[in-house]
């Protein structure tokens, strides 16, 4: 079980369906993130994850949120990236040294966020 804001509340990683559309999940594969869409019509847990389509998310992008450390990424049978995480345990935001937190850490975890709020929706077909 989770036990902190966040491991619960802010991205782990992120997958990719065969539509290529994706979605952020948390250190337990849950999904964190609702669009729009699923927050009109109260989609039901067992309806989750809602994926969403975004323009110019290209391997390069997603090989650079990987730090482009290959353990950070699962492709799919075609070789496509399917999923990449954000972190891992060594470079978890939230390791601390002698009680502070590493801010060197953070900065680059708020890099790849940064990158990854700048994507535009694109329209679903």
């Amino acid at each position: 079980m989770l036990g902190d804001f966040f491991d619960i509340n802010l991205p782990y990683g992120i997958s990719r369906n065969e539509k290529d559309e994706w979605y952020a999940f948390n250190r337990e594969y849950v999904p964190i993130g609702f669009n729009n869409e699923g927050a009109k019509t109260h989609i039901e847990k067992l309806d989750l994850p809602l994926y969403t389509k975004y323009e110019a998310l290209t391997d390069k992008k997603l090989l650079a949120i990987a730090d482009n450390d290959p353990k950070r990424i699962k492709r799919d049978e075609g070789g496509k990236i399917c999923m990449v995480w954000l972190y891992d345990t060594g470079t978890n935001p939230m390791n601390q040294t002698k009680g502070h937190l590493n801010l060197q850490l953070w900065n680059k975890y708020f890099q790849k966020l940064k990158l990854l709020s700048k994507l535009l929706v694109s329209e679903k077909e």
